[in-house]
Protein backbone atom coordinates (compact mmCIF):
# COMPACT_ATOMS: atom_id res chain seq x y z
CA UNK A 1 0.00 0.00 0.00
CA UNK A 2 2.98 2.35 1.04
CA UNK A 3 4.82 4.63 -1.54
CA UNK A 4 6.53 6.25 0.64
CA UNK A 5 8.11 10.05 -0.68
CA UNK A 6 9.43 12.94 1.44
CA UNK A 7 9.57 15.86 -0.39
CA UNK A 8 11.24 19.39 1.07
CA UNK A 9 8.75 22.29 1.54
CA UNK A 10 11.25 25.25 1.42
CA UNK A 11 14.13 25.14 4.00
CA UNK A 12 11.72 24.48 7.32
CA UNK A 13 9.10 21.79 6.43
CA UNK A 14 9.30 18.38 5.02
CA UNK A 15 6.01 16.54 3.43
CA UNK A 16 6.09 12.88 4.38
CA UNK A 17 3.64 10.96 1.29
CA UNK A 18 3.11 7.49 1.99
CA UNK A 19 0.36 6.79 -0.82
CA UNK A 20 -1.25 8.85 -4.04
CA UNK A 21 -4.81 7.69 -2.97
CA UNK A 22 -7.85 9.34 -0.21
CA UNK A 23 -8.46 6.20 1.63
CA UNK A 24 -9.38 5.74 5.13
CA UNK A 25 -6.59 3.42 5.72
CA UNK A 26 -4.02 5.64 4.42
CA UNK A 27 -5.34 8.26 5.84
CA UNK A 28 -5.53 6.21 9.20
CA UNK A 29 -1.60 5.98 9.20
CA UNK A 30 -1.37 9.65 8.60
CA UNK A 31 -2.78 10.30 11.70
CA UNK A 32 -1.33 8.05 13.42
CA UNK A 33 1.91 9.52 12.57
CA UNK A 34 0.87 12.54 13.67
CA UNK A 35 0.20 11.63 16.88
CA UNK A 36 4.06 9.48 17.70
CA UNK A 37 5.39 12.60 16.30
CA UNK A 38 3.71 14.22 19.09
CA UNK A 39 4.63 11.80 21.70
CA UNK A 40 8.25 11.47 20.14
CA UNK A 41 8.74 15.52 21.43
CA UNK A 42 11.31 15.73 19.02
CA UNK A 43 13.70 18.76 19.65
CA UNK A 44 13.22 21.11 16.16
CA UNK A 45 9.68 20.29 15.27
CA UNK A 46 7.54 23.22 15.03
CA UNK A 47 4.73 22.37 13.92
CA UNK A 48 2.83 19.54 11.94
CA UNK A 49 -0.68 19.02 10.27
CA UNK A 50 -1.84 15.98 8.95
CA UNK A 51 -3.17 16.02 5.51
CA UNK A 52 -5.26 13.24 3.22
CA UNK A 53 -2.33 11.02 2.62
CA UNK A 54 0.91 12.88 3.47
CA UNK A 55 2.07 14.81 7.24
CA UNK A 56 3.33 18.00 6.71
CA UNK A 57 6.35 18.87 9.21
CA UNK A 58 7.18 22.50 9.61
CA UNK A 59 11.65 22.39 11.82
CA UNK A 60 13.41 24.57 12.86
CA UNK A 61 17.04 24.31 10.53
CA UNK A 62 18.98 26.05 13.04
CA UNK A 63 18.11 22.78 15.45
CA UNK A 64 17.03 20.10 13.48
CA UNK A 65 18.28 19.01 9.87
CA UNK A 66 15.41 18.12 7.36
CA UNK A 67 17.69 14.59 6.67
CA UNK A 68 17.54 14.13 10.60
CA UNK A 69 13.74 14.37 10.29
CA UNK A 70 13.43 12.22 8.01
CA UNK A 71 15.34 10.02 9.29
CA UNK A 72 12.88 10.08 11.99
CA UNK A 73 9.52 10.17 10.27
CA UNK A 74 10.54 6.48 8.81
CA UNK A 75 11.71 5.13 12.47
CA UNK A 76 8.34 5.97 13.49
CA UNK A 77 6.24 5.23 10.82
CA UNK A 78 7.84 1.72 11.12
CA UNK A 79 6.54 1.09 14.11
CA UNK A 80 2.87 2.42 13.35
CA UNK A 81 -0.03 0.72 14.54
CA UNK A 82 -3.12 2.77 13.31
CA UNK A 83 -6.61 2.51 14.44
CA UNK A 84 -8.43 3.06 11.74
CA UNK A 85 -11.81 3.40 13.69
CA UNK A 86 -12.62 6.69 14.94
CA UNK A 87 -12.24 7.87 18.62
CA UNK A 88 -15.50 10.21 18.22
CA UNK A 89 -18.39 10.92 16.87
CA UNK A 90 -20.12 14.37 16.42
CA UNK A 91 -23.51 14.50 15.63
CA UNK A 92 -24.24 18.02 14.03
CA UNK A 93 -27.67 19.34 13.68
CA UNK A 94 -28.76 20.69 9.78
CA UNK A 95 -31.70 22.20 8.47
CA UNK A 96 -31.85 21.12 5.14
CA UNK A 97 -33.20 24.23 3.74
CA UNK A 98 -33.34 28.14 4.46
CA UNK A 99 -30.93 31.08 3.07
CA UNK A 100 -27.89 28.98 2.68
CA UNK A 101 -29.55 26.12 0.92
CA UNK A 102 -28.47 27.75 -2.50
CA UNK A 103 -28.44 24.70 -4.49
CA UNK A 104 -30.72 22.36 -2.69
CA UNK A 105 -33.69 22.49 -5.39
CA UNK A 106 -31.35 21.95 -8.36
CA UNK A 107 -29.09 19.20 -6.78
CA UNK A 108 -32.70 17.52 -5.90
CA UNK A 109 -33.57 18.00 -10.09
CA UNK A 110 -30.43 17.41 -11.02
CA UNK A 111 -29.91 14.00 -8.86
CA UNK A 112 -33.59 13.07 -9.75
CA UNK A 113 -35.27 12.87 -6.14
CA UNK A 114 -36.97 15.82 -4.22
CA UNK A 115 -35.35 17.91 -1.97
CA UNK A 116 -36.35 15.84 1.27
CA UNK A 117 -34.96 12.62 -0.49
CA UNK A 118 -31.52 14.11 -1.10
CA UNK A 119 -31.31 14.81 2.73
CA UNK A 120 -32.28 11.94 4.01
CA UNK A 121 -29.81 10.48 1.78
CA UNK A 122 -27.30 12.59 2.99
CA UNK A 123 -27.87 12.50 7.02
CA UNK A 124 -28.52 8.51 6.74
CA UNK A 125 -24.55 8.56 5.98
CA UNK A 126 -20.96 8.71 8.08
CA UNK A 127 -18.62 11.11 7.01
CA UNK A 128 -14.76 10.80 8.25
CA UNK A 129 -13.19 13.80 8.70
CA UNK A 130 -9.84 13.21 7.00
CA UNK A 131 -8.14 16.77 7.10
CA UNK A 132 -8.25 20.15 8.54
CA UNK A 133 -7.45 22.98 5.86
CA UNK A 134 -8.41 25.98 3.53
CA UNK A 135 -9.91 28.31 6.02
CA UNK A 136 -9.68 27.77 9.84
CA UNK A 137 -11.42 24.52 11.45
CA UNK A 138 -13.05 23.62 8.11
CA UNK A 139 -13.06 20.21 7.27
CA UNK A 140 -13.05 18.11 4.85
CA UNK A 141 -15.44 15.11 4.64
CA UNK A 142 -15.27 11.74 3.11
CA UNK A 143 -18.12 9.19 3.20
CA UNK A 144 -20.26 11.15 0.54
CA UNK A 145 -22.98 8.97 -1.36
CA UNK A 146 -21.97 8.19 -4.96
CA UNK A 147 -25.52 9.56 -5.56
CA UNK A 148 -24.71 12.86 -4.52
CA UNK A 149 -21.14 13.18 -6.17
CA UNK A 150 -21.74 16.57 -7.61
CA UNK A 151 -18.78 19.05 -9.75
CA UNK A 152 -18.01 22.19 -8.17
CA UNK A 153 -19.48 25.39 -9.40
CA UNK A 154 -17.35 27.43 -12.17
CA UNK A 155 -17.18 30.65 -11.11
CA UNK A 156 -17.08 30.47 -7.08
CA UNK A 157 -19.86 32.22 -5.21
CA UNK A 158 -18.07 35.11 -3.24
CA UNK A 159 -19.30 34.87 -0.24
CA UNK A 160 -21.03 31.30 1.48
CA UNK A 161 -21.48 31.58 5.60
CA UNK A 162 -20.14 29.70 8.28
CA UNK A 163 -22.05 26.55 9.06
CA UNK A 164 -23.07 26.16 5.41
CA UNK A 165 -23.21 22.16 4.49
CA UNK A 166 -21.79 21.59 1.31
CA UNK A 167 -20.54 19.41 -1.86
CA UNK A 168 -17.63 19.58 -3.57
CA UNK A 169 -16.97 16.06 -5.92
CA UNK A 170 -17.03 13.44 -3.58
CA UNK A 171 -16.69 14.94 -0.67
CA UNK A 172 -19.01 16.80 1.92
CA UNK A 173 -17.32 19.98 4.53
CA UNK A 174 -19.04 22.52 6.89
CA UNK A 175 -18.40 26.16 6.52
CA UNK A 176 -15.84 27.07 9.49
CA UNK A 177 -15.77 30.76 8.08
CA UNK A 178 -17.55 32.78 5.46
CA UNK A 179 -16.04 33.14 2.51
CA UNK A 180 -15.76 32.55 -1.25
CA UNK A 181 -16.45 28.95 -2.36
CA UNK A 182 -17.52 26.92 -5.43
CA UNK A 183 -19.12 24.56 -3.37
CA UNK A 184 -22.96 23.53 -3.67
CA UNK A 185 -24.47 23.90 -0.40
CA UNK A 186 -27.78 21.73 0.74
CA UNK A 187 -28.56 23.75 4.34
CA UNK A 188 -26.90 25.03 7.44
CA UNK A 189 -25.59 23.96 11.40
CA UNK A 190 -25.64 26.65 13.93
CA UNK A 191 -22.50 24.82 15.44
CA UNK A 192 -18.94 26.65 14.54
CA UNK A 193 -16.30 24.68 13.54
CA UNK A 194 -14.04 27.63 14.45
CA UNK A 195 -14.57 30.08 17.83
CA UNK A 196 -11.07 31.55 18.66
CA UNK A 197 -12.42 32.33 22.11
CA UNK A 198 -13.23 28.49 22.49
CA UNK A 199 -10.34 26.22 23.36
CA UNK A 200 -9.84 24.56 21.94
CA UNK A 201 -10.84 26.87 18.77
CA UNK A 202 -10.91 24.31 16.04
CA UNK A 203 -14.28 22.09 16.82
CA UNK A 204 -13.25 18.94 14.66
CA UNK A 205 -9.94 16.78 14.55
CA UNK A 206 -8.52 15.01 11.36
CA UNK A 207 -9.98 10.99 12.66
CA UNK A 208 -13.49 11.89 13.77
CA UNK A 209 -16.71 10.83 12.61
CA UNK A 210 -19.35 12.91 12.07
CA UNK A 211 -23.30 12.25 11.45
CA UNK A 212 -25.62 14.78 10.60
CA UNK A 213 -29.07 15.29 11.94
CA UNK A 214 -32.29 16.53 10.73
CA UNK A 215 -33.79 19.71 12.28
CA UNK A 216 -36.76 21.95 11.17
CA UNK A 217 -36.32 25.72 10.92
CA UNK A 218 -38.06 26.42 14.42
CA UNK A 219 -35.13 24.22 15.68
CA UNK A 220 -32.37 25.93 13.93
CA UNK A 221 -33.41 29.44 15.05
CA UNK A 222 -33.33 28.17 18.83
CA UNK A 223 -30.12 26.69 18.49
CA UNK A 224 -28.24 29.67 16.40
CA UNK A 225 -29.69 32.32 19.39
CA UNK A 226 -27.94 29.53 21.88
CA UNK A 227 -24.73 29.08 19.66
CA UNK A 228 -24.54 33.08 20.20
CA UNK A 229 -23.85 32.95 23.46
CA UNK A 230 -21.67 30.56 23.21
CA UNK A 231 -23.01 27.39 23.69
CA UNK A 232 -20.80 25.02 21.76
CA UNK A 233 -24.35 22.93 21.27
CA UNK A 234 -22.56 20.04 20.66
CA UNK A 235 -20.21 17.33 22.36
CA UNK A 236 -18.81 14.32 21.15
CA UNK A 237 -19.01 10.95 21.44
CA UNK A 238 -16.38 8.72 22.32
CA UNK A 239 -16.68 5.35 20.00
CA UNK A 240 -15.12 2.40 22.13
Amino acid sequence: MDDIRILPCGDQALSFQISDRIDPDVNARIIALAAALGAAAIAGVTEYVPTYRALLVRYDPEVLRGAELARHLRRLYASLQPDRAPARLWRIPVWYGGPAALDLADLAAEKGMTAEALAALHSASDFRVFMIGFAPGFAYLGGLPEALHTPRLEIPRQMVPAGAIGIGGQQASINSVAGPSGWRFIGSTPVRLFDPARNPAFLLTAGDAVRFTPVDAATYDRLTARAATGDPLVAPEVLS
